[in-house]
């Protein structure tokens, strides 16, 4: 591969996932306000916000092939964001308990040389169990996943609380669809294997 390829991102999670593909990239955090706009549904939010990312870092990286990703949980109808806290991840998985939640993952692989842009919005169903106050606060204590959508870290010590997952790709679930991903990149000329 000679173009560079840069993730939009800060998130180590999404760093884990595209390094599965091993093709040399580098991260870079790209600073947008992720504030929803009102009257946004959750997949054109994950849809602006992951076409931002790329077109932020894509203006400094003119030679690039640039990853953008974004994802929100929605409960109810609801955006459901990061915690930040427990106190907020205690109240987003009592929310949660028992219910299906949907994931929004926004995707988008813009060429900065040429300003073509493939974009995807991906959801993913997870359905939880019927969660006790002793069980959120023993996972809580252990997993701290205060800086995951939906307090839940499914690739760690959250698959506990889960039943169900249901969608095309299980790296969707933590934050970048790797399937979509290697289709877009081949698109462009990129080899994977």
């Amino acid at each position: 591969m000679t173009t560079k390829l840069i993730l939009a991102s800060s998130s180590p999670y999404r760093r884990a996932l595209l390094a599965r593909l091993k093709i040399p990239f580098e991260a870079i955090s790209p600073d947008v306000d992720e504030t929803p706009k009102p009257g946004e549904t959750p997949e054109q939010m994950v849809e602006r916000l992951s076409r931002a990312k790329a077109r932020k870092v894509a203006a400094a990286h003119r030679d690039a092939l640039v990853i953008g990703s974004d994802q929100v949980a929605v409960y109810n109808g609801k955006i459901v964001g990061k915690p930040h806290d427990h106190d907020k991840a205690v109240a987003q998985l009592r929310e949660a308990s028992g219910r299906t939640v949907v994931l929004y993952t926004g995707l988008v692989l813009h060429n900065a040389a040429t300003g073509k842009e493939q974009c995807e919005v991906l959801p993913y169903r997870v359905t939880f169990r019927k969660l006790t106050d002793e069980l959120i606060e023993n996972y809580l204590r252990k997993e701290q996943p205060y800086s995951c959508a939906g307090s839940v870290k499914s690739e760690g010590l959250g698959i506990a609380l889960l039943e169900k997952f249901e969608g095309d790709d299980p790296n969707t679930l933590i934050g970048l669809p790797l399937i979509r991903l290697v289709r877009m990149l081949e698109n462009e000329g990129v080899t994977i294997i």
